[in-house]
């Protein structure tokens, strides 16, 4: 029974840390021990760790640990922000997953619920997932550069607010709206999302698209491997004939409520790593489904994980700016009244102050140009700027 309650106990250890560190900084964790295990996870244990070091060996231990952190967080490296390590992290990831797998379940299949042919749709499931990381993490995200920059300055026009006409200090070229320099890949990329670590690679114009099928796809690789091993249990529990050794032999009444116990009893203690295993790939195809889920609402409303960020600084310099001006008119009513002046410009100054910080930001309006249309956003994610180009082309030329 011990080592139940051990791979329970693990279970929920591993699903409440990787909650924790991946979602807890969102809002509705705010104030709740998921959000103070994920300052600490993020923030807090490395500070602590820096702190111990310090006093272990003193300021020239810690600032190995800083420079150490320098090389590979804040800096180009070529070692560790190479494709071919994150190929290799991937594969290493997605391999032993497999062959996890296939060791303890594939000896199992043709069973009761299912049939051979999963020993080889599995295969092709993976080697399609290798296929979508090979493409998101090794094609152009979007790079602009002196032949296309004019291409990109037409499609997307500047609106003024978080994109103004300026030129790229680095590249030494006009800079388009939506793109942004990467100081890691070190190019402006198109319609910039997001630099994606796992990829190591930018997710951009020309890129987006194969990021989001490798998202949807492992998800239902998740999905499809979670399920697939469920059958394969519950086809071992109708082959051996639990439940009826349970009520014939065993005397315990044939309803879900007297049966569960005992029947998770025997799968915990004749099936723990499947066990596990299922718990770990449903944990992972949830966090899959989140993140499809927020980068497919950006694509349908023509916007940037990066144009997100801008437009929350934006909108919060907005909000200080009023702010300020409020406090700078209240200040000028009080001066105002000591010269006799005070009730009318007080009163006018108060009505403005008392309000919310909604609104006082009622005149900044989140106004997206590049929404224009779920249809048409959807046909740019999936139609490059170059593919949509050559198709336009190509209809000039038959027309």
């Amino acid at each position: 029974m011990a080592v139940q309650w051990a791979l329970i106990c693990h279970g929920l250890i591993t699903l409440i840390v990787v909650v924790s560190f991946l979602c807890g900084q969102w809002p509705i964790f705010q104030g709740t021990p998921i959000s103070s295990i994920h300052r600490f996870i993020t923030f807090g244990a490395y500070q602590y760790f820096l702190k111990f070091v310090g006093a272990v060996f003193g300021d020239k231990g810690t600032n190995s640990i800083l420079s150490v952190e320098y090389y590979c967080c804040d800096r180009p490296n070529p070692i560790l922000q190479s494709s071919a390590l994150s190929l290799i992290i991937y594969l290493a990831i997605l391999g032993s997953t497999y062959c996890i797998i296939v060791k303890t379940s594939f000896q199992y299949i043709p069973g009761y619920y299912l049939s051979g042919v999963h020993r080889y749709t599995s295969l092709l499931a993976v080697a399609i997932g290798i296929l979508l990381f090979l493409l998101t993490s090794f094609s152009d995200p979007g790079t602009v550069t002196v032949d296309n920059v004019s291409q990109y300055l037409s499609v997307y026009p500047y609106d003024n607010v978080i994109y103004t006409k300026k030129e790229c200090t680095t590249c030494k070229l006009p800079k388009p709206a939506r793109s942004k320099h990467c100081s890691i890949c070190n190019r402006c990329v198109a319609r910039f999302d997001h630099h994606c670590g796992w990829m190591n690679n930018c997710i951009g114009e020309r890129n987006t698209r194969y990021f989001l099928a490798f998202l949807l796809w492992h998800f239902l690789l998740c999905m499809y491997a979670t399920v697939g091993i469920g059958l394969v249990l519950a086809g071992r529990l109708k082959e051996l004939k639990i439940v009826y050794i349970l009520t014939v032999y065993y005397g315990v009444e044939n309803s879900f409520r007297s049966l569960a116990p005992h029947i998770v009893q025997w799968l915990l203690g004749s099936y723990n790593t499947q066990i596990l295993l299922m718990v770990f790939l449903a944990i992972v195809s949830l966090l899959l489904a989140g993140f499809f889920a927020y980068h497919a609402k950006l694509c349908l409303t023509n916007t940037t994980t990066n144009e997100t960020f801008k437009w929350q600084d934006y909108i919060s310099w907005q909000k200080k700016l009023h702010e300020a001006r409020a406090s700078s008119a209240a200040l000028k009513a009080s001066i105002n009244g000591m010269n006799g002046e005070r009730k009318p410009r007080e009163n006018k100054c108060k009505s403005f102050f008392r309000r919310s910080p909604l609104e006082n930001t009622e005149a900044v309006v989140k106004s997206n140009v590049y929404d224009k249309g779920l249809l048409h956003n959807l046909y740019e994610v999936i139609f490059p700027v170059r593919l949509r180009a050559s198709n336009s082309h190509t209809k000039s030329k038959s027309g």
